[in-house]
Order: structure tokens, then C-alpha cells, then sequence
């Protein structure tokens, strides 16, 4: 173990670790905004939307994330998309995450009782005013906790950036590796700033999960 030149380097991964934090808030965000499309779409009235909301989640969920990313960054410039790493980076872990958010938020929402939608309807109230004040409400409770398992499994995934040269932790041990021949050293550090961020996202969600509950 050179402990000597894990010192000097930890700097460098420090930053590199501030951007995958930056790459899991935005790619969060954009699956949360899709998974909320996504499930609205599975759930319409609508056959055309139900088929489409099924697209999506079979498509993103059926194929390699690090091939949509490829398609995006390497393909995109055929079809007009210009497209930075750190931009595809982002739109593709999203456009991914997305997907199986879609699914999760879909499983919450069916999961409610059907006799309180009944009741909602029965006094009066609209399809819309149902979801918002009935369902909704419950469901938010009950998807927390695997919503936390798809944000961690998605900052795990941010790895895969690497591969189109976004200098997050695993681009930057890379990188290391080939100066100094140290790979164990290299992607020790790696593993243990990307256990930080998880265990940290993993405590977020359980405090969240303890207020909703007691709420």
C-alpha cells in the first residue's frame, strides 16, 4: 500500500468525487421528472399512452445503460444531437433511471386500496382531485424506500460515464492507474468516495422514510 501517493491524488478525486455527486443530483432529477411522465402514461385512459409509457420502460430497461449512452455521445451527431460527455452523461443515465422510476412510482400508485379511490368518487370528487389528495398522498409514502434503491443503484451507475471520458471517480482512477501503476491503491479510493455517497444518499432516504411515516 503506498500510502505516500494515495495522499497525493486524494485531491484530485476529492473533485472528481463533487462531480459525480453534481452527475447523481441532476440524473436523479430528470428520473424523477420522467418517472412521474412515465407512470402517468402507464396508468392513462388512454390506450396510445399506456402503449407508450410500456415503450419506454421496455426499451430503457431492456438494453444496457452504457449502450444507450454509446448511441447518445457516439450516435447523436448523426441524427443533429451535439451532445457534451458530461450533458450525455446525464440525459442518458436519466432518460435510464426514468425508466425504472416509471415502474416503481406505477407499483406505489396501484398499490393503493381501491375502496378509498371508490370513496373519493363516490362523494363527488373528480379523477384528478382523487389522485392528487387520495392517492398520491400514499403512495409518495410507499415509494421512498425503493426509490432510495433506484437513486443508489443509479449513482452506482454513474461509473459507466467513464466510458465517454466524464471525469468523475472512476474516470479519474483510471487515469491515475495509467501514471502510476497502482490500480489497487487507485480504486480503493474510487470505491471508498463512492461508499461515502451512497451511505450518505442511504441515511437521507431513511430520514425521509421516518418523517412520511410519522406524518
Amino acid at each position: 500500500m503506498d500510502f505516500e501517493l494515495m495522499q497525493k491524488v486524494f485531491p484530485f478525486f476529492l473533485e472528481a468525487a463533487w462531480i459525480t455527486v453534481l452527475l447523481s443530483v441532476l440524473t436523479t432529477i430528470l428520473g424523477l421528472i420522467l418517472g412521474i411522465i412515465g407512470a402517468s402514461a402507464r396508468l392513462s385512459r388512454f390506450a396510445l399512452l399506456r402503449f407508450l409509457g410500456a415503450a419506454y420502460v421496455s426499451v430503457f430497461r431492456g438494453t444496457p445503460a452504457l449502450i444507450q449512452l454509446f448511441i447518445l455521445y457516439f450516435g447523436g451527431p448523426q441524427i443533429g444531437i451535439q451532445l457534451d460527455a458530461f450533458e450525455a452523461g446525464v440525459i442518458g443515465l436519466g432518460i435510464n433511471a426514468g425508466a425504472y422510476m416509471t415502474e416503481t412510482m406505477r407499483g406505489a400508485i396501484i398499490a393503493i386500496d381501491k375502496g378509498q379511490i371508490e370513496a373519493a368518487r363516490t362523494v363527488g370528487m373528480s379523477r384528478g382531485l382523487t389522485m392528487r389528495y387520495v392517492v398520491l398522498p400514499q403512495a409518495m409514502r410507499l415509494m421512498i424506500r425503493p426509490l432510495g434503491v433506484n437513486i443508489n443503484a443509479m449513482i452506482k451507475a454513474t461509473a459507466l460515464v467513464a466510458a465517454i471520458s466524464v471525469v468523475e471517480l472512476t474516470y479519474t482512477a483510471q487515469r491515475f492507474i495509467g501514471s502510476t501503476y497502482k490500480p489497487f491503491e487507485m480504486f480503493l479510493i474510487a470505491g471508498l468516495l463512492y461508499m461515502i455517497i451512497i451511505y450518505i444518499t442511504g441515511q437521507a432516504v431513511a430520514w425521509l422514510d421516518r418523517k412520511a411515516r410519522i406524518t
